[in-house]
């Protein structure tokens, strides 16, 4: 009873350490095991697209036998299954700066970083403002009718803007251009008198309406400024929006026209009292082209107005960006909420309320100018087709010691004051293959003509690829990651897929597949032992290799299943020659060129001869001469002068063997031989009688012999007989033996026959009838 309480009490304890061993499990193992886990994976790159916790052994033995995806995992985990440090690869993520380039405004000016799926790199990116720079002002004021005063005001107002503006500026200078409307229905009046002056209701003379027209190049001629202002007459158009994006778009991009200095901070100062057209718009006037963006400008007069549409907001924001460009919209009151709306998707944009008659306009551009020179924004730039895979994060770190995550502005920074950004950048996944691994960011503080470029090297493929091509390889030059492709190494040539298609690359080698088949093995997975023909049970014949589905020979052998010698020894005929001169040597038999041939040097050919009696004619008039030495002339109309005369025929074994009757019984052997010259007779000079005499003393003794031999027989065959009677007649008590080939005796007797019609002449009939011995008695 105590033990067995004993064991009840151990049965919870047991329960209790089994369920602690399996919570020590579950906290000691990685999370990034289970993360970097999957039977799918089968190659190093997909083993580093998982995220940057996992890492690849390309140790060459490492697990032997086990499936391809054990190769991946975290770098603990790999250690502790026997990887070596130097085998694993694990990409970290790095940060290099170009320190090459100086700057007063933006450091640094390049960044490369080095990033794989789901890792992120962070940096600094210092701004600091200057207390004087030079400043480019554009005018592009809208001259519709309704603005007559303000260009009236700009007229005095311009000469005291530039003197106020030496004030904060070491360099300031000018430009001026103007617009209205696109010029064609239904934003204006198209009827004739209406296009020459859009005024003539009003009895004022105004000029035609224009899309956008370059005035006055950026200038520090004040007095030519003044001059041009002087000489601008209005315009006048039909609906309240006027073109003002699609001259903004214009004044940004055409910079060798408007002058804007690359040194200069820009001001494009844009003075309407009306919103702007926006893009759909267009389509009122059956424009459907969109914009592309670009200057069109010829004699200073924008000559695409007509057939594109106006600009979107993005579009135009862009470019502002672009091109380090601020925005001030001086606007009447009517329409400051309109534009004030749009500022959140302008960068580096203010928009001012305009008294009448522009009263303070002089105030509005100090007031922007201040404004933006206090103001320090970054805008990060990724190309359209990269941005799905990349993150950015901004944090300013301003000088008043404020600082909010995601918030890339800050205000009221003095000159010479430096603002802080921290960028991060992260990469979620890789692009796909084939695609450019290298991305570029752009990180440009608004307004400022310096930006930073941020080069992303996506590290999407292994290291180890191309260390073991610096190993294996002493030519340099397969060193280059710039001339070097990783999965080029694992291919046997640009047309053949990656491993022969039945492997992996890994590290610049090929990892062949593993089949129940049989083995797959050669640099590129090229060979294998079953899927080339089988000779003998052998692949190949055992005298060579499976390569790519084929046989390739080992020296000596050829052939599909290398089962054919290169030697031609065993085709060597008697005489020397091979296969006797009348085939050729092929996978170590005789192939004859005639197909009537055979044998085993083509020495057989029972139907390549004519018929002997063809041959008849020519030997008669051989015979007929004797053999003698003029015999070949005499009997050239009868035969082929190709003729000889042989003592022992029987010396030639190729050619077929003919006989010649002659009269006297007897016959001549010639053989007919075929040559490349033609066909050839041998005649033998001695004939052979068949009936000779001894040939019939041997004919007569052999008949002689048979006749005597049946007689024999016979004899023999009787005195058997006759022996058998007698020894059964005395087994049945006769008196005497009689010879068992007995003489019957005659008995003779008369019978008559009645006839009606002949009763005188008796019949007799003589009847012998043989005495039978007492044996043979009838029953």
């Amino acid at each position: 009873m105590t033990g067995a309480r004993h064991s009840r009490d151990l049965i919870p304890s047991r329960a209790l350490l089994l369920l602690i061993s399996a919570l020590l499990v579950l906290v000691r193992s990685d999370p990034a095991d289970n993360h970097c886990s999957s039977d799918l994976i089968s190659t190093c790159e997909a083993c580093l697209r998982l995220g940057p916790e996992c890492a690849w052994c390309f140790q060459e033995r490492f697990l032997n036998g086990a499936h391809i995806s054990q190769r991946c995992g975290s770098v603990s985990d790999l250690r502790v299954r026997g990887c070596k440090e130097e085998f694993i690869e694990n990409p970290h993520v790095k940060v290099e700066v170009n320190t090459m380039f100086s700057s007063s405004q933006v450091t640094p000016r390049e960044i490369t970083i080095h990033l794989r799926p789901g890792s992120d790199a962070s940096f600094v990116v210092q701004v600091q403002q200057l207390e004087r720079y030079p400043v480019d002002l554009y005018y592009l004021v809208d001259v519709s009718a309704s603005m007559q005063d303000n260009l009236d005001r700009l007229k005095t107002v311009g000469l005291a803007l530039s003197h106020q503006m030496k004030e904060h500026s070491s360099d300031f200078q000018v430009g001026f251009g103007s617009f209205v409307d696109k010029p064609v229905s239904p934003y204006i009046d198209v009827h004739p008198s209406k296009l020459a002056n859009p005024c003539s209701n009003y009895e004022v003379q105004c000029r035609p309406a224009h899309g956008f027209i370059h005035v006055l190049p950026i200038t520090e001629n004040m007095t030519e400024f003044t001059r041009v202002i002087k000489e601008q007459r209005i315009s006048g158009n039909m609906d309240t929006p006027e073109g003002g994006f699609d001259a903004m778009l214009q004044a940004i991009v055409c910079k060798k026209d408007i002058g804007w200095r690359p040194e200069a901070k820009h001001l494009l100062l844009v003075m309407t009292d009306q919103p702007s057209h926006l893009t759909l718009d267009s389509k009122l006037a059956g424009i459907v082209v969109p914009h592309d963006g670009r200057c069109h400008l010829e004699n200073n007069i924008y000559s695409q107005t007509t057939t594109m549409e106006h600009p979107t907001i993005g579009q135009l924001a862009e470019k502002l960006l672009e091109n380090n460009i601020y925005s001030i919209f001086a606007v009447d009151q009517l329409q400051y909420q309109w534009y004030e709306d749009l500022m959140d998707l302008i960068p580096g944009s203010y928009v001012g309320r305009l008294f009448p008659k522009a009263s303070n306009l002089k105030d509005l551009v100090v007031h922007a100018y201040k404004k933006f020179l206090s103001d320090v924004e970054l805008q990060v730039g990724v190309e359209d087709s990269q941005a799905h895979r990349f993150r950015v994060n901004v944090t300013a770190f301003c000088p008043n010691g404020s600082n909010v995550f995601g918030n890339a502005k800050c205000s009221s920074v003095q000159p010479k004051q430096t603002v802080l950004f921290n960028v991060t950048v992260g990469m979620t996944s890789c692009p796909p293959e084939g695609a450019d691994q290298d991305v570029v960011i752009s990180i440009r503080p608004v307004g400022f003509n310096e930006s930073v470029t941020v080069r992303v090297r996506q590290v999407c493929g292994c290291g180890c690829t191309e260390s073991r091509l610096c190993h294996d390889d002493p030519n340099p030059t397969a060193c280059s990651a710039e001339t070097s492709k990783p999965m080029d190494v694992c291919r046997e040539d640009r047309t053949k897929p990656i491993c022969s298609g039945r492997g992996i690359c890994e590290c610049g080698m090929c990892v062949c597949d593993s089949s129940r088949l049989g083995s797959i093995y050669g640099k590129f997975c090229e060979m294998d032992d079953f899927s080339c023909p089988y000779e003998r049970g052998l692949v190949c014949g055992g005298h060579g290799q499976c390569v790519s589905g084929e046989c390739v020979c080992l020296p000596g052998f050829t052939g599909e299943t290398c089962d054919c010698p290169v030697s031609t020894e065993t085709c060597v005929s008697d005489d020397g020659s091979i296969c006797s001169g009348l085939g050729k040597c092929v996978c170590g038999k005789c192939v004859c060129d005639d197909p009537r041939r055979s044998g085993a040097f083509c020495e057989k050919c029972h139907t390549c001869y004519s018929s002997c009696q063809a041959y008849w004619d020519c030997v008669d008039c051989h015979l007929s001469n004797e053999l003698g030495s003029n015999s070949v002339q005499l009997c050239n109309h009868s035969c082929t002068p190709l003729v000889d005369y042989v003592d022992d025929i029987r010396e030639l074994i190729r050619g077929k063997y003919c006989l010649y009757p002659t009269k006297n019984k007897c016959h001549h052997r010639f053989l007919m031989d075929v040559t490349t010259d033609g066909p050839q007779l041998h005649i033998s000079r001695h004939p052979v009688c068949d009936w000779s005499e001894r040939s019939f003393k041997t004919f007569f003794s052999t008949f002689l012999l048979t006749v005597m031999l049946g007689i024999s027989l016979l004899t023999i065959v009787r005195y058997l007989l006759r022996t058998r009677d007698c020894v059964w007649q005395e087994n049945t008590d006769q008196e005497s033996c009689k010879d068992s080939s007995y003489v019957p005796s005659t008995n003779e007797k008369t019978i008559t026959y009645r006839r009606d019609r002949f009763p005188n002449q008796p019949v007799e009939i003589h009847s012998h009838i043989p005495k039978m011995p007492m044996g043979n008695a009838w029953q």
